[in-house]
């Protein structure tokens, strides 16, 4: 059997898959930002660096199965690979977990492409990208399969899956052998060949590794590696009918591709076992080299308020409970985007989570937080009238209009000033006046006054209503020497400063305004139908009047609507002259008494 040996992988040179070369790379400035993020993962790669187990080389990977769009729950993994990788001055690979051609889709391989790219990160050491695919080894993984044949490791198993599952034991109870597990190895390669040529119907064998049917560790005891699967495969087509598990898959990959910490969440703590046993075989039978790759892992990320399961996500998609795989309210990688999030925001999230092996839930409130925190100091203001009601100012000329400023930012003065307009007619927020205010109220009745913020002090003289008694609009006058920034304002003391746009000038938006998808911190707790927990009021969309340079927005701009949030423009249904708005995040936790 002619097997290609990957010896020339422990040297330091990569193979031929890329043809790159890693020289060891010392950490230099950037040692600052590695001790001060230390972790537990850190001290592991630090003690390897000291011993020369790697020479100063740090390979990681990430390595999603294409099977559906990435969620906040990837986003900690992707940080910790790629972002571990660059403060050692290495690398993390992208490599698709494609082994599952029922699932599979080039389409989520765009998508993972796209959202890693848009947290910051990406794939290349010089010029070399480090993109691959595990069905790029399904050769090797194949030839590889049949020298464990023929060493007696694994051998072909024609009990059905029910069978396998029922004899597998439990965790109390040792599992029974299958009785096909002392066939001879020839007859194990002649029906793994015939298994690969098509000559069996699915499921009427597998292959199984033979390693301990009394192990206490269940995903010991003689696992399926092969299956047989009559589908086509978006990449390789109809090449195949037999494809490896990822048990078999992933260890394989990592040392093909010279990995030297292959990080993964807890979940994959029981599998490490099966990562070594497989490595150490192949190493004895002489296709690897020590030191191999080595797994490690660390807590995922709970975070309340979210469903992460793709089966579940994928069923809110296809039961038209979301507008698809990107709408705002889903919590993947795309629909965080859309609604505003910023890769700056999930990367500081996860950082403050950091990595440990103790699982815990993380309040959805920290990651808001940290978002309110990173588009504060960014964007720029805007005045927003989400609820609007008609404001006219009587003593006012019907076709005058004089220019009010304002920030762009009120804690940078060095960013500038925007103007608008003030004019007869105004639009106000319907919750700034009260025809009979409760005590404490300090914002528009009749006879009151207040502040126009930016512009006049007015007085409330009156309202008029349909024939339904209902308020269509407020009637009052202004103090023509009350312009905030003009000589005298001072000289007028209120306690109301309300906000307003110019209904001749103002630009009617939709807006967008989206909230936490589950009204619960744990939709799915106890086996519960997470779809009961949805939020009625996750999403709701009004007809807006902002100040007019808000319509000179772009696609994916942000800015502050003063007092209601944080909102975007969306990058799907706006254009340029049009925006249509997202509220990314209210400018207070609105859920913190109730969580």
């Amino acid at each position: 059997m002619n097997i290609e040996r990957n010896n020339d992988l422990r040297s330091g040179d990569k193979h031929n898959l890329k043809s790159a070369i890693y020289p060891d790379t010392p950490i230099h400035a950037s040692d600052k930002s590695v001790a001060s993020t230390s972790n537990f993962i850190r001290n592991i790669i630090d003690n390897d660096r000291r011993s020369g187990k790697w020479g100063q080389r740090v390979e990681t990977r990430f390595p999603p199965e294409p099977n559906g769009y990435l969620h906040i729950g990837h986003a900690k993994s992707i940080c910790a690979n790629f972002g571990i990788a660059r403060d050692y001055g290495g690398v993390c690979h992208l490599r698709f977990d494609d082994t599952n051609p029922e699932k599979e889709d080039m389409e989520y391989v765009n998508s993972i492409i796209d959202a890693i790219r848009w947290l910051g990160f990406d794939w290349k050491r010089g010029d070399c990208e480090h993109l691959y695919f595990a069905s790029d080894y399904y050769d090797q993984l194949f030839t590889f399969a049949e020298l464990l044949i023929q060493r007696g490791k694994v051998y072909v198993d024609s009990q059905n899956s029910e069978q396998i599952r029922s004899t597998r034991g439990t965790l109390t109870m040792p599992g029974i052998p299958s009785p096909y597990r002392n066939r001879t190895s020839e007859e194990n390669l002649r029906l793994f060949r015939e298994m690969k040529a098509g000559k069996f119907t699915e499921g009427a064998h597998v292959l199984r590794a033979k390693i301990d049917m009394e192990s206490p560790n269940i995903n010991m005891r003689d696992p399926v590696i092969y299956r047989i699967r009559f589908t086509s495969h978006y990449r390789t087509g109809d090449t195949w009918c037999v494809y490896p598990m990822y048990d078999y898959t992933h260890c394989i990959s990592d040392a093909l591709e010279n990995i030297t910490h292959s990080l993964c969440t807890l979940e994959f703590e029981d599998h490490r076992p099966l990562y070594n046993w497989f490595l150490s075989e192949l190493t004895d039978a002489g296709v690897f080299i020590r030191p191999l790759p080595q797994q490690i892992e660390f807590s995922r990320l709970n975070l309340t308020y979210v469903i992460t399961s793709k089966r579940k996500l994928l069923q809110l998609v296809e039961g038209k409970y979301v507008d698809g795989w990107d709408d705002p309210r889903m919590p993947t990688i795309a629909g965080l985007r859309r609604r505003g999030f910023t890769p700056e925001s999930i990367r500081l999230m996860c950082e403050r989570t950091g990595l440990t092996k103790v699982s815990s839930w993380i309040d959805f409130g920290l990651l808001e937080a940290a978002l309110r925190e990173d588009l504060d100091e960014k964007h720029p203001r805007a005045i927003a009238v989400l609820d609007p009601l008609k404001l006219i100012v009587d003593n006012y000329p019907e076709d005058s209009e004089e220019i009010c400023t304002a920030p762009v930012h009120p804690h940078h003065a060095e960013r500038g000033t925007r103007t608008f307009p003030f004019s007869r007619e105004l639009w106000i927020e319907r919750s700034d006046f009260n025809e009979k205010p409760p005590k404490g109220y300090f914002r528009l009745f009749p006879g009151n006054r207040v502040r126009l913020r930016y512009g006049f002090v007015v007085e409330c003289t009156g309202v008029d209503k349909d024939n339904n008694s209902n308020i269509i609009a407020v009637h009052c006058n202004y103090f023509s020497d009350s312009k905030s920034g003009t000589q005298g304002s001072n000289n007028y003391k209120v306690k109301g400063n309300i906000h307003w746009v110019s209904a001749a000038h103002a630009y009617c938006a939709e807006v967008r305004l989206y909230d936490r998808l589950f009204k619960e911190p744990h939709p799915d707790a106890n086996g519960r139908d997470f779809l009961e927990a949805l939020n009625p009021n996750a999403k709701r969309v009004v007809t807006a009047y902002l100040e007019p340079g808000a319509q000179q927005f772009l696609p994916e701009e942000r800015a502050q609507f003063e007092r209601h949030g944080y909102f975007i423009a969306d990058r799907v249904n706006s254009v340029p002259g049009k925006p249509v708005f997202n509220r990314i995040v209210s400018l207070r936790d609105s859920w913190s008494t109730s969580s």
